[in-house]
This record gives C-alpha cells, sequence and structure tokens, in this order.
C-alpha cells in the first residue's frame, strides 16, 4: 500500500472537545510523526500542526474524524512523494 508524507493542520476554537480530539489523535498515531502546538496570540484561536505519514486512507481517516468534532477546523497537505511496499524512492530536487 502507498504511503505519503503530509502535514495536517487543526484550528481550534473549542476546548471542550479537546478530549475528544486527543483521543482520535491517539488511535492515529502510528501515522502521526510530529506534532506542535503553536500559540498565535488569537483569544478564540489555537493551532495544532502534525506531521503524517501514512497510506492516504488512513490519513482521511484522521482528518474526517477531526473534521467531525465541533469547535475545530482541519486541512491536509499530501506530498506527491510516496512509498510503496516499505521501498522507499529516490526524492529529486527540482
Amino acid at each position: 500500500m502507498e504511503k505519503r508524507v503530509g502535514s495536517v493542520l487543526i484550528i481550534v476554537t473549542e476546548k471542550e472537545n479537546v478530549p475528544k480530539l486527543n483521543s482520535i489523535l491517539s488511535q492515529h498515531g502510528d501515522i502521526i510523526v510530529g506534532r506542535m502546538g503553536l500559540n498565535l496570540g488569537l483569544a478564540a484561536a489555537h493551532v495544532i500542526s502534525l506531521v503524517v505519514h501514512g497510506t492516504t486512507d488512513r490519513i482521511a481517516s484522521l482528518t474526517g474524524k477531526i473534521g467531525k468534532l465541533k469547535g475545530f477546523e482541519v486541512k491536509s497537505v499530501l506530498s506527491k512523494y510516496v512509498e510503496e511496499d516499505g521501498v522507499e524512492n529516490e526524492v529529486t530536487e527540482h
């Protein structure tokens, strides 16, 4: 199965569902490479940035579940880099 590298941006506007978010992130911990919370100085919004490495189905599962939570907005970007069956492709710069 093809794996991709990507980034997921989560905007938190209501903190009451953060425990549900943490549960979803734990369920998808196998594809989360890095997680960073950012304070942008906004009173009503907080940002969480994730770096992910997994199949498009698994990444879509993560973002879909987060997107259904009240008080969260989620956006993802996936790279063109594809890893197939455990074999890494050579990455070239353009």
